[in-house]
């Protein structure tokens, strides 16, 4: 068993955080199809009902951030669940009654992206107030694994009961699991948490985060290769549907199968994150060009096939960049500015995607789906070396500390 699994209050947590992660799936797909039905399958309504949920993200994630450092976490996940929960039963309830408008649609997702906004770092900075620092790594390798079983399971049984009931039972269902982490956070034993204090302070606070993350080189230099990647690589769900039915004219159900492909090396790469001890600043630098290089070599592949087998080791490097990076920064964060480092990242992974997502659409428009796939790829590859070159003399010496750290914890065990 890992060692994290022993803790009653993050195993807790981790089924709660599961159960939730399964409703936010089963939501975003209803969702999503509900906007098809109200507009006539329009792509662009469904582009911006998407764009809705992750822009609040890149527009006030760092206020997100000063929120997690200035409030006690615990608390605030709780409002951020019982909020999410009230949006769905209020989606559920237009539907279910007949006055649901695509406005509605666009209003909730927008009103669920603020809530993800304060949410997701929040939820980062929390997970060393359940767990001891050692732990960190498996811990948010198996967060990392919950997310994406929950991306095999959420959608496929949110169109099942779609096909059966319609969209407003699925809200119905999908707000209920917010209960599940919402038990788990009331039922913790408050003896087992290391919680931080709350930081004192207004907005100067995200101007204090933005300087320490600036001023610290181990951190500025993943938030430096993150902003390629997670803008330019991460947007697989865009080029799997591009390749897919521009470049070998498959249709929806080829389309899918290429998501599931992705899941499953991602699941893999949380399963190797889960049994990492440690995260060496030099495995982040590499992992990052790692992930771009498999993408950029899924988009050389002749066929659909050899695609969508290509894209096993995409989801192996995604998730094996995102849980080592998301590690080193919660590790080499002060504990008072963990959630504003981590809106930081939340903001270069997911608020990204409303930059990332219509590039590749233009550029695909413009030079066909193969060409835009292996460009950005390339890009994020050149952007993320061009990062590791201005930080070498840092990295050296960063790494040379972590190794001294390393043998010192070594000798000390040993005696």
């Amino acid at each position: 068993m890992l060692p994290a699994l022993r803790n009653r209050n993050y195993r807790m947590w981790l089924i709660g955080l599961s159960v939730a992660n399964i409703g936010t799936w089963m939501q975003r797909t209803a969702q999503d199809w509900l906007v098809l039905e109200l507009t006539g399958k329009s792509g662009t309504a469904l582009g911006t009902v998407t764009g809705l949920q992750f822009l609040p993200i890149l527009l006030v994630g760092p206020v997100g951030g000063m929120l997690a450092d200035r409030f006690p976490r615990r608390r605030l996940l709780l409002w951020t669940q019982l909020v999410a929960g009230v949006c769905g039963v209020a989606l559920a309830a237009l539907v279910l009654g007949g006055a649901v408008r695509t406005w509605h649609v666009y209003l909730i997702a927008l009103l669920l992206g603020l809530v993800n906004a304060v949410f997701q770092p929040t939820v980062q900075a929390f997970v060393l107030e359940l767990v001891t620092r050692e732990e960190v790594p498996s811990v948010v390798g198996l967060s990392g694994g919950s997310f994406h079983a929950a991306r095999l399971v959420g959608p496929g049984l949110a169109g099942a009961l779609i096909a059966v009931t319609g969209t407003g039972p699925v809200f119905l269902i999908a707000a209920a699991t917010v209960l599940s982490p919402v038990t788990a956070l009331l039922r913790m034993d408050p003896a087992g948490l290391h919680e931080v204090p709350a930081e004192r302070g207004g907005l100067s606070m995200i101007v204090d985060g933005l300087r320490y993350a600036v001023r610290d080189p181990g951190i500025r230099l993943v938030l430096g290769v993150t902003a390629f990647v997670g803008t330019l690589s991460a947007n697989t769900q865009i080029t799997n549907a591009l390749m897919a039915t521009k470049e070998f004219g498959r249709g929806a159900r080829e389309y899918g199968l290429l998501g599931s492909v992705v899941a499953v090396g991602s699941l893999a790469g949380a399963a190797l994150a889960a049994r990492r001890k440690a995260v060496p600043l030099r495995f982040v630098a590499a992992s990052a060009p790692a992930f771009a290089a498999a993408n950029l070599v899924s988009g050389l592949m002749p066929g659909y096939a050899w695609f969508a087998v290509a894209l096993v080791p995409v989801g192996v490097a995604q998730l094996t960049f995102i849980t080592a990076a998301n590690s080193s920064l919660q590790l080499r964060s002060a504990p008072e500015m963990r959630g504003r480092v981590m809106a930081l990242f939340m903001m270069l992974t997911m608020g990204t995607t409303t930059i990332g997502a219509p590039l590749v659409g233009w550029l695909a428009q413009a030079w066909g789906a193969r060409a835009a796939l292996v460009g950005i790829n390339l890009a994020a590859l050149l952007g993320a070396a061009l990062v590791l070159l201005l930080h070498r003399p840092a990295l050296r010496s960063l790494g040379a500390e972590e190794h001294k750290d390393g043998h010192r914890e070594v000798e000390v065990g040993t005696t």
